[in-house]
């Protein structure tokens, strides 16, 4: 019968088809929109690309320019007024619920356009088709949907069409600013959501990707698992894509007991796993020593204080900076572990525009770490001189 559909599918064979059009939907987004046409992280075949552009025009009526534009401003302006949906000031719900509209106010804006949109497709079908029509690709999926599934395709075109505003505008863009875990403190409230990045093709890794806003492959942890670098292995492997970034490897000497220049670029080139290496190895052991040591009266400041003083400092709210004064009134130690952290993050800060300011700073940061009479920090500090740009050579 006609309205059964050309395919004249079952229910379990429905659900299956409507997860592997929106999962196309999604790599189309992730690959081409995000860490192609935003970021430019990797290159990718025209024929890829504009297979991308099509199955985009059909599903979402996105077009790349306006895409582009408005991530990169959000890259630009994170967490300030001027963020397209930052949860902070649009407020969380809204950014869950209306994050397809509030993209949508944005992309309507000329200025952001012309500065944030540049590099983008221009070419005729842009012109006279997918920017001159943006339904008319949904329309006509509508029409293949209802052709093949009958009656039920205008439910598989209905998921189809709200997946990436919800998921991607609604659920990445909202909760994940707002809630999950943290790798890196990066200068933003980005989360990763959870460690596996299958709904979305990996944009639930987002604080790594905020953290390395240029890297092709958005996991970093053994345990993570990024669905969008399997596609792009997968088209490199077909010779359809070049990665052009990823995340810096940091190498490390083992046996290097001295500071120089290649020991300051590289600290430079890898300080987000470094401080996330401070965090596990002199800021959590610490705490546990001081909470063991500290009054029963005063040991719940001890509770998640880990996270607490490894927090990027922009965002720290004011109960939680004065419950981090408290913590550091309890133990002159982990205040002396904290103010080094602090002192660390300030040399690549102040002085990354200069190597030799910078292996000067690096060389005083280290020589007062040994000098705290702290066995942790002075371990880190010997830690730090073992890094390098280049991996440590092998023996013939």
């Amino acid at each position: 019968m006609w309205y059964d559909g050309f395919l004249d599918p079952t229910p379990w064979q429905l659900i299956v088809v409507t997860l592997l059009l929106t999962h196309l939907t999604v790599v189309s987004v992730t690959v081409y929109l995000h860490r192609y046409s935003a970021h430019r992280a990797l290159k990718l075949h025209p024929a890829v690309k504009h297979a991308f552009r099509f199955w985009l025009w059909l599903t979402t009526g996105m077009n790349t320019r306006e895409w582009t534009a408005v991530h990169r401003k959000h890259h630009a302006r994170c967490e300030t007024p001027e963020d397209p949906h930052s949860p902070r000031y649009k407020g969380l719900a809204n950014v869950l619920w209306r994050g397809a509209e509030l993209y949508k106010e944005e992309a309507g804006n000329a200025e952001t356009l012309r500065i944030y949109g540049k590099n983008c497709p221009d070419d005729w079908i842009e012109r006279h088709v997918y920017s001159r029509f943006p339904n008319g690709g949904a329309m006509l999926m509508l029409l293949i949907d209802l052709a093949l599934f009958g009656a039920f395709g205008l439910s598989v075109w209905a998921v189809q069409m709200l997946w990436i505003p919800f998921w991607a505008a609604g659920v990445v863009n909202g909760l994940g600013h707002a809630v999950g875990y943290r790798n890196f403190e990066c200068r933003d409230a980005a989360t990763n959501l959870v460690p596996w990045g299958i709904l979305i093709g990996g944009e639930e890794l987002h604080n790594n990707h905020h953290t390395y806003p240029g890297s092709a492959k958005l996991s970093v942890r053994p345990w993570e698992f990024d669905m969008g670098w399997a596609w792009i292995r997968l088209l490199v492997l077909l010779g359809l894509a070049e990665v052009k970034r990823t995340v810096p490897v940091a190498h490390r000497v083992a046996d290097k007991r001295h500071l120089d220049m290649d020991t300051a670029r590289a600290i430079l080139n890898n300080r987000f796993q470094i401080m996330a290496h401070y965090r596990s190895r002199v800021i959590a052991p610490q705490v546990r020593m001081e909470a063991a040591r500290a009054e029963a009266s005063v040991r719940h400041l001890f509770h998640r204080a880990k996270g607490l003083l490894a927090r990027e400092t922009s965002l720290l709210e004011a109960r939680q900076q004065a419950r981090i004064q408290s913590l550091l009134e309890q133990s002159q130690t982990l205040r002396v572990v904290y103010e080094r952290r602090l002192a660390l993050q300030q040399v690549w800060t102040r002085t990354s525009a200069n190597g030799h300011e910078m292996l000067a700073a690096i060389r005083a940061w280290v020589h007062e770490a040994e000098a705290s009479g702290i066995q942790s920090l002075h371990e880190f500090a010997e830690h730090l001189k073992t890094y390098s740009l280049r991996p440590a050579p092998t023996l013939a």
